[in-house]
């Protein structure tokens, strides 16, 4: 008998580092005996909505080892890991430019700077960071910090929902 396509969890859960990955990797050195406390591995309310936060936070703040970083983040603020390591995934080589592109867009219209049609051609790099730099790192700022409140408050009023909605179907006879 033929074993069934893992369906998007198990699929998402092997995709994920472990616990042994995290412990091993070079740049979690320092936090490496903390990334082992079983409380920053478990699906508690609390620590899921603090790993959302922490994994959208530095999703939009750095371009590259975002999971190392959230993990590392992980345990100082006792965060769930692996919903940090998933929410980090939110900016991925699909739909970075996406989120570039809307971050320029929110950062221009939050400074006041009219939006620019194109890339203005055969310009240094200098040129193109003014023109294009400081609102796209605006608007990715706003999305970390906005996206990390409002998916902390996010799971928290899901979580609370849930509860009421199993307290109330037991309540009914």
């Amino acid at each position: 008998m033929t074993r069934p396509l893992p369906g998007w969890t198990e699929r998402l859960r092997q995709s994920l580092p472990g616990r042994e990955e995290l412990v091993a990797h070079r740049w979690l050195r320092p936090v490496a005996g903390r990334l082992v406390d079983p409380r920053l591995w478990r699906l508690q309310h609390e620590s899921v909505a603090r790993g959302v936060a922490v994994g959208t936070f530095w999703a939009f703040v750095i371009p590259a080892a975002q999971v190392v970083v959230a993990a590392a983040h992980c345990t100082w603020w006792r965060a769930n890991i692996p919903v940090a390591a998933a929410m980090t995934m939110v900016t991925n080589p699909l739909t970075i430019s996406f989120w570039l592109w809307l971050a320029y867009q929110v950062g221009a219209l939050v400074l006041g700077e009219p939006l620019a049609a194109a890339a203005p051609q055969g310009v240094g790099t200098i040129e193109w960071l003014s023109a294009f730099g400081w609102p796209t790192l605006l608007g990715m700022g706003l999305f970390a910090v906005g996206g990390a409140a409002g998916g902390y408050l996010g799971v928290k009023l899901f979580w609370r929902l849930r509860v009421w909605a199993r307290r109330r179907t037991r309540r009914k006879p």
